[in-house]
């Protein structure tokens, strides 16, 4: 784990001012009370000097013009399952977590509109929505745990936004409070609205460095009638891409579109003892969703273009017990992977759907270069891999070989016209190199919008960006 040095105390002073803040109950400063909310997936961790439990709106508005008053730096959290060290408070100061405001205010059907707080889980949104026939389509693989505001900080999206999108485009609406304490409601509770910039989208993804959301209104989608599932394999990435272009180029869309490599399919042969057909080198699970009447002809045209790839085996689900075994495979990955290698690293990037070939390839050659394992899957229809580094972080010179194989990686990336992350965020884990993606122009753009709703600089400060030398 990286830890930062434990931080100084906080002076008596502020430490009464945020206690008159917080309320009874709600405020954190013995350093081991403290100690569970420096860190997050990433295994980085730092210890906050106080943790505040947000209740309510006007409480987050009263820290955060205390923070921005007295200097004090405050960062967000939601239940810490992110992996790229946004939530990480580096800088000691406050964290504000917000898993008590988790409240579902309004489900409107009528309207296909939800109003929560930042601290529901998205699993519990599910759920409550289900009851009226809608789903919020963002799904992130840590659903069960992870918040609707966390998965607004870091637009985390899952396998479903190949057909649905990410939360910037299920997101109606926000109110959060600027670096200042000030409260600001942007959006609209319509499909259409064009008033004024988009500082929905811009708070969305933001990781906490602009304002701390308080309240979503999120645009819901009706429950599909039914849905059929496919598991196809080829022969090496190159069959899968092609197929995976294929499948992206005709009128039905997949619900789900995944992927694994060869060095994934080794990896769950041998330790979940799933059988694969021989020469498996490459593996596409597909879903396709919507009305009972069309969807045997909207599997079978997914299904068509999946045999653009040649494929070595293509298996359908006929009933509930198969679609499990189908899918047995892909969620055998992440025991096997943790059984590895338990402190991997794990990148997601995206490059174009095209490329991913290619993309495979290079990652092949630069694990030979460094003598690093690199085993790949995610969301084949948008291109979005989840790429892991196999180490052990007890061997210095594997460490320092890994370091410099995920700098060419991300080189890979960006010379295959990709981008460096889809979904985890930049956090610290990647801010050190996203200028290398991001336009000069359009990097002090963005420093500026940060001076504008974050004078101070208290919100989060050094995430997402880097630094300025």
């Amino acid at each position: 784990m990286n830890t930062v040095p434990p931080a100084t105390e906080l002076p008596r002073a502020l430490r009464e001012r945020l206690a008159a803040i917080a309320g009874p109950g709600n405020l954190l400063t013995a350093p081991a009370d403290c100690w569970p909310y420096g860190y997050d997936n990433s295994r980085r961790h730092a210890l906050p000097q106080a943790v505040v439990f947000a209740t309510d709106e006007d409480q987050v508005a009263a820290l955060a013009q205390l923070c921005h008053d007295t200097g004090t730096v405050l960062t967000a959290r939601g239940r810490g399952t992110g992996t790229s060290g946004a939530t990480v408070p580096d800088h000691g100061g406050v964290v504000l977590s917000f898993e008590r405001m988790d409240r579902i205010l309004r489900i409107d059907p009528d309207n296909r509109l939800a109003v929560v707080q930042p601290g529901v889980t998205n699993g519990a949104l599910q759920q409550a929505l289900a009851a009226s026939g809608f789903f919020w389509p963002p799904d992130p693989s840590s659903a069960a745990t992870c918040t609707i505001g966390g998965n607004l900080a870091y637009n985390s999206a899952g396998p479903r936004a190949v057909k649905y999108g990410t939360p910037r485009d299920n997101t109606l609406g926000l109110r959060a409070v600027d670096g200042r304490g000030r409260v600001l409601r942007t959006g609209v509770k319509t499909t259409k609205g064009v008033v004024g910039y988009d500082l929905t989208r811009l708070l969305i993804g933001s990781e906490g460095t602009l304002g701390l959301i308080t309240e979503a209104t999120l645009r819901l989608t009706p429950l599909p009638e039914t849905k059929r599932t496919l598991r196809v394999t080829y022969g090496d990435i190159h069959g899968a891409a092609a197929a995976v272009s294929a499948i992206m180029a005709q009128p039905i869309t997949p619900c789900a579109l995944e992927f694994m490599d060869a060095r994934a399919l080794e990896m769950v042969s041998r330790y979940a003892g799933l059988e694969l057909p021989a020469g498996a080198g490459a593996l596409l699970m597909i879903e396709v969703d919507g009305p009972e009447a069309g969807i045997e002809a909207a599997l079978e045209a997914v299904a068509e273009a999946a045999r653009a790839g040649e494929p070595i085996e293509l298996r359908r689900a006929n009933s509930a017990a198969e679609v499990a075994a189908l899918w047995k495979t892909r969620k055998a990955l992440s025991p096997a992977l943790r059984h590895v290698a338990p402190k991997k690293i794990n990148e997601d990037v995206v490059v174009p759907v095209s490329r991913m070939g290619a993309f495979i390839d290079g990652l092949d050659r630069l694990g030979r270069e460094h003598a690093i394992t690199i085993v790949n899957f995610g969301h084949a229809g948008n291109g979005n891999i989840h790429v892991n580094l196999l180490i052990d972080p007890d061997d210095p010179d594997e460490v320092a070989r890994a370091a410099t194989c995920l700098d060419a990686v991300f080189a890979l990336v960006i010379g295959l016209d990709g981008t460096l992350s889809g979904e985890h965020g930049v956090g610290l884990e990647k801010r050190d190199f996203v200028d290398r993606e991001l336009d000069p122009v359009a990097l002090a753009l963005m420093r500026e919008i940060k001076q504008v709703f974050d004078p101070a600089g208290i919100l989060n400060p050094d995430k997402g960006l880097p630094p300025v030398d």
